[in-house]
């Protein structure tokens, strides 16, 4: 049976993007504790030396400035850059199944949550609600 509701998210995220919720997740030296270990145990992520083109870009611009990711999360962050990289390289014919995938690589990877993204990144204004 499957469960409703969002996936839990990882430890290392939570800490990341400011959602540790002491009554829900236990102590903030606890989870940061327990990411030290992950991280040890797992060690760092490491760029693949056969990464190459569209691949090698998605690397620098979504994989390396997530520092919330370990080594486990190795093979997930190289199929994603495989298929950024078959995506790019033919858009019109790259099948809903794949980008399915990518979606949810991206995902699983805390791609997609606009939480993660840096502070400095400013979006343009909007002439009418902003001053």
């Amino acid at each position: 049976m499957a469960t409703r509701g969002a996936k839990p998210k990882a430890a290392a995220l939570r800490l990341v993007d400011g959602t540790h919720n002491v009554t829900r997740h236990g102590k903030v030296a606890d989870a940061q504790a327990a990411v030290e270990i992950a991280v040890e145990a797992f060690g760092p992520l490491h760029q693949p030396p056969g990464l190459k083109g569209e691949g090698l870009k998605a690397w620098k611009r979504y994989i390396k400035p997530a520092a919330w990711l370990d080594g486990s999360k190795e093979a997930a962050a190289i199929a994603f850059c495989e298929l950024w990289q078959e995506f790019r390289f033919a858009p019109t014919s790259f099948p809903a199944s794949k980008h399915g995938q990518m979606r949810a690589y991206m995902a699983e990877l805390g791609l997609t949550d606009e939480r993660n993204r840096k502070a400095g990144d400013e979006k343009a204004k909007d002439e009418f609600f902003d001053d």
